[in-house]
């Protein structure tokens, strides 16, 4: 497509204001002001008819897949190849998914003569997480004389693929993850004999009798005992419910404004959703067991079994998780607690630390929750986590200043109450429920998970 320059509006005001009047009010200068006319008319044509040619050759090329954090600056390789390879500048422009905010709307390029390919870097700072597409790239090159802008579009497909933004939680766990001296989340030494069978041996005089291997020691005709080892790997699994519950706002907590910095982060990661805040929080309780040696699974789920990934360890493994999750949207349905359980009772039969990260302040949720949870606990240990809803807690927290903020605090405090409730009911059949904040889940999480590591829970 051909559009005018801003030289080529001066030149008109130039020759054909004057001249036109010119022949208009003399009419013995009318065939020389006509000459002039037609003459720049006939240059401006000739010149709008080579723009064209001047992006001949020209190709641009964007990385098929490129990777990024949300709310971190994002470098796109853009290659421009000038298969002419003569010096010539060009305008670029990409189209980009409105989550990939760009700095600027277009930039200006120098292609240098005898170089056929060129490159330079875009950037763009992603808002969203998700994986979005950008289809095509335009690129404008002035006509030879400059009054024409001659521009196409040029397609270059390009993936790029947004990931969460762990930047503030791992800058938050920081300690945990140094191993110097006694500070950090290292190998530390297990106490107790552990579950682990490991082998036999003769039987010692003080062993107990629990210990002793009575089909072996018939066997032989002497008494011989078992010895246990501490487990060394087990198996993590975090369960994130994906459903509508999911996709309320993970508002914050009024102590959470005195420990935000006045001057906020560059690379500012808070969520706008509680599955956002799930998502950070899974992947970064990853890591924690993969420095651990342990192994870390993953299931979503919502009225379905969206995704499971059985636990096991590596790089590439926890690559495969973050792919898993990073595409992961909440889905307007209820969640199936029943289906749910009956999923992990058939594929899930070694015992197992699982964290679920999910909703529980619906009545009728928590009711369907704890009748399936009656299948799983005496197998697996199980951690039910769950963000404070805005307004939950007792009554005489903060002063009440209205009587109408005076019932909305009584309501909190009822839903405060009941969630209380729950916890005990669980606690009861030896499942754990926490009420966390949505600024310090992850970190809450890794200190659960430390614990129960220390205390030899599993």
């Amino acid at each position: 497509m051909i559009v005018p320059h801003t030289r080529l509006l001066v030149w008109s005001a130039i020759v054909l204001l004057p001249f036109g009047t010119l022949a208009g009010m003399d009419t013995g200068a009318r065939p020389f002001a006509a000459g002039v006319v037609v003459l720049f008319l006939v240059m401006a044509a000739i010149d709008a008819l080579f723009a064209p040619r001047r992006l001949r050759g020209i190709s641009i090329e964007l990385p098929e897949v490129t990777r990024a954090s949300k709310d971190r600056e994002l470098k796109l390789l853009v290659r421009i190849r000038n298969e002419r390879q003569m010096a010539t500048t060009l305008r670029i422009a990409l189209e980009t998914p409105a989550a990939l905010q760009s700095r600027a709307e277009e930039t200006s390029v120098v292609l240098p003569a005898n170089n056929e390919w060129s490159q330079f870097d875009w950037s763009l700072v992603p808002n969203e997480r998700g994986r979005f597409t950008i289809r095509s790239a335009r690129a404008e090159t002035p006509s030879p004389f400059g009054l024409w802008g001659f521009w196409k579009s040029f397609d270059a497909l390009s993936e790029v693929r947004v990931y969460p933004n762990l930047f503030r939680e791992r800058r938050n766990l920081a300690a945990l993850f140094l191993n110097r001296g006694a500070l950090g989340l290292h190998a530390q030494r297990m106490v107790g004999k552990g579950r682990d069978f490991e082998k036999l041996r003769d039987y010692i005089p003080g062993d107990s009798y629990d210990e002793v291997h009575w089909k072996a020691t018939a066997k032989r005709g002497q008494p011989v005992t078992k010895i246990f080892q501490i487990e060394r790997t087990q198996e993590i699994y975090v369960i994130i419910d994906a459903s509508r519950l999911s996709a309320r706002p993970a508002s914050r907590t009024p102590n959470a404004e005195s420990r935000t910095p006045e001057k906020p982060s560059t690379f500012d990661t808070r969520p706008s959703t509680s599955l956002e805040r799930f998502i950070t929080a899974a992947l970064v309780l990853g890591l924690a067991a993969e420095h651990q040696g342990d192994l870390f699974g993953l299931l979503t789920f919502s009225d379905k079994i969206e995704t499971f990934i059985r636990a096991r360890n590596g790089k590439a493994h926890y690559h495969a998780c973050r792919d898993a999750l990073y595409t992961l949207q909440p889905r307007e349905v209820t969640p199936d607690f029943e289906e749910l359980s009956t999923f992990i009772r058939l594929r899930m039969r070694r015992r197992a630390l699982f964290f679920f990260l999910t909703s529980l302040d619906d009545p009728v949720l928590a009711e369907s929750f704890v009748r399936n949870m009656d299948l799983l606990c005496r197998q697996h240990l199980i951690l039910v986590n769950m963000l404070q809803p805005p307004g939950t807690q007792p009554l005489f927290s903060n002063a009440v200043e209205t009587e109408g903020e005076l019932y909305e605090k009584l309501g909190g405090h009822m839903r405060w109450q009941n969630l209380r409730e729950l916890e005990k009911v669980l606690h009861r059949r030896g499942v754990r429920m926490s009420l966390l904040e949505s600024e310090r889940l992850a970190v809450d999480l890794v200190s659960q998970y430390v614990n129960v590591k220390q205390r030899q829970l599993l």
